[in-house]
């Protein structure tokens, strides 16, 4: 009777601690995994801004020197820090459609910087107007270029909340062994309980009656059930001292008898 106790809890419980150990360990590489995307997505916006920034400056800059006729010195970019930008974009993000969209912020990139370089043949011209070159010639390309960026920092974007979403439906999967878990451990309670009562409490109380009945009216022992552990035992060893002690006083009856009749 205890091992079958014992085998049941243990069963019970190897069954909880086998789900709870996969669900931690599903968590964390569902954890580890989509934080490492999202941390990515984080720096690739914060870079996309930064190349967002350097164009800004370096275009206000040209408008700068375009505004003032006296002065003649070209505004410098940093064009380093761009293309390290553009080369760690490259190189963080996956998927087609964002590589695309980098090669094409590198194409309206080189375009330009290629009409900006004509900003010095522009200010010692005396037949081209400066503003019109800025606003007609340069700041289309411009406007095309800062286009780019925001559809690149769009996808990211877009990336970082499909991750996110990710990250979300990773954690509800890997609770799910948890669930069943539950579910299995309160079928494997319900199923013990049944077990205890068929098997044991059941018989307890037909022993009980049989012996309330042996007592009080001095009647014949006559539980039985199948069984063969320690339960059957008792009850076996319980009816053969109820037959005995039935079959004592039946003896111990007719002596009196006997001697009554003496």
């Amino acid at each position: 009777m205890k091992s079958k106790f014992t085998l049941s809890l243990l069963s019970i419980a190897a069954v909880l601690l086998i789900a709870c150990i996969i669900s931690v360990m599903e968590y964390g590489r569902m954890s580890s995994y989509v934080s490492d995307l999202v941390a990515e997505d984080i720096s690739s916006i914060n870079t996309a801004r930064k190349l967002g920034s350097l164009t800004h400056a370096y275009n206000l800059d040209i408008l700068a020197v375009v505004g003032d006729e006296n002065t003649v010195a070209l505004p410098d970019f940093n064009e380093a820090a761009f293309m390290a930008c553009s080369d760690s974009l490259r190189a963080s993000l996956a998927g087609q459609q964002i590589a695309s969209l980098t090669d094409s912020v590198l194409y309206a990139y080189s375009a330009y910087m290629l009409t900006s370089l004509e900003l010095q043949n522009v200010l010692l011209s005396d037949f081209i107007d400066t503003r019109d070159w800025y606003f007609e010639r340069l700041q289309p390309r411009f406007g095309l270029l800062n286009a780019r960026i925001e559809r690149l920092s769009a996808a990211i974007h877009d990336d970082l909340q499909a991750n996110s979403e990710t990250f979300e439906s990773g954690f509800y999967r890997s609770i799910i062994p948890g669930i069943v878990t539950v579910g299995v451990g309160i079928v494997l309670v319900l199923l013990l309980l049944f077990f205890v009562l068929s098997y044991y409490l059941h018989p307890l109380y037909r022993m009980l009656a049989s012996m309330e009945a042996y007592r009080s009216h001095d009647k014949k022992y006559t539980c039985t059930f199948e069984g063969d552990d320690q339960l059957r035992q008792l009850n076996d060893g319980i009816r053969a001292l109820a037959d005995e002690n039935q079959e004592l006083r039946k003896r111990i009856s007719a002596l009196k008898k006997t001697s009554d009749r003496q």
